[in-house]
């Protein structure tokens, strides 16, 4: 079966030579796990002998955490245009193969804006790969609404990644058991969960979607917890009076459900509890999960109904990025 992988990895030497000397961020040590580093550069043919050896027939690159953000302004907006261009040729040499989310200087609400219609009319680029914030300012953040309404208009998917929360975040809930135990308590372990969750709570509880309802959200790690949670989440359903539906119901008109290349039944059957096999979609997570084709049909053999396994295979994928 045809299968589509959103979410896989890479980065740019700038990019991670700015995160290695500049950015203060722990969790690039996450990166440096054996070949990583190697696979992570590589988006062309050696990535491509993978692919083929693993049974992945496409693969949508998006640029690895915590990617630009956070980055001062005028280095974001080099970086990420350089960035963007770089996987633009990769796709160039591999059409059949490679897609791209765009990198944004989000740093600058304006610069990432005007670096999203730059791209607009490049076809490598099919979606967003963003974080839950930037600096301190919530992708909820007014500023964000033209690039949002944006992306809603040229039909561009936001993929809400994890990333590591604040320092004072870390401080108050995350320390306390050694520094290597602390930093996998706040990023792998819970923190990176619960700071991609909350963002896109936070989105509809802004009237994101309201203002925005063609805008589509996609949310890894089978909704970064939330879905364990939604039913109590959504008794501020209650309480959030301007919104036009049930905090729930946002998850089955504008949110999406990706793998993150954890292949796990439970996990399957209870994201079909909340929303339904169109919005699920096939994710790697490449380089720091590398799923195989035997492993992706033994998982999909867990739907009963063949569509529903062309959906989540492939399906899902080219018809949310426009890939067809």
């Amino acid at each position: 079966m045809k299968t589509v992988a959103i979410e896989e990895h890479w980065t740019t030497p700038g990019i991670d030579r700015m995160l290695r000397t500049e950015s203060g961020d722990p969790s690039i040590a996450h990166n440096d796990r054996g070949d990583l580093p190697e696979r992570l550069l590589d988006i062309g043919d050696q990535r491509v002998a993978w692919m083929d050896e693993a049974g992945i027939d496409v693969q949508i690159l998006s640029i690895a955490p915590p990617g630009t953000h956070g980055c001062p302004a005028p280095q974001g907006i080099e970086l990420s245009r350089e960035a963007n261009d770089l996987v633009s040729e990769a796709v160039a040499k591999h059409p059949e193969r490679f897609r791209a989310m765009t990198t944004l200087p989000m740093s600058d609400p304006d610069a990432a804006l005007a670096e999203l219609q730059r791209t607009a009319k490049d076809p490598a680029h099919v979606g967003i790969m963003s974080y839950g914030r930037s600096g301190d300012r919530p992708l909820d953040d007014p500023a964000y609404d033209e690039l949002l309404g944006a992306a809603a208009a040229l039909g561009r998917p936001v993929f809400v990644h994890p990333q590591i929360p604040v320092e004072s975040v870390r401080q108050a809930s995350y320390r306390g058991f050694g520094p290597e135990l602390d930093l996998g308590l706040a990023t792998y372990g819970l923190g990176w969960h619960y700071e991609a969750g909350l963002a896109v709570i936070r989105l509809i509880l802004r009237g994101t979607f309201d203002r925005h309802p063609e805008l589509q959200v996609v949310l890894g790690h089978w909704g970064e917890v939330v879905l364990f949670a939604l039913d109590r989440i959504d008794s501020l359903s209650y309480t959030a009076t301007h919104l036009e539906r049930r905090v729930s119901e946002y998850f089955r008109t504008n949110i999406h459900l990706a793998t993150s290349g954890m292949l796990v039944p439970r996990m399957l059957r209870n994201a079909l509890e909340y929303t339904t096999a169109d919005r699920i979609l096939l994710s790697g997570d490449y380089p720091f999960h590398r799923v195989q084709g035997t492993a992706i049909a033994e998982f999909l053999e867990q739907l009963p109904d063949e569509e529903d396994r062309e959906k989540i295979a492939h399906a899902n994928a080219e018809a949310l990025y426009r890939l067809r």
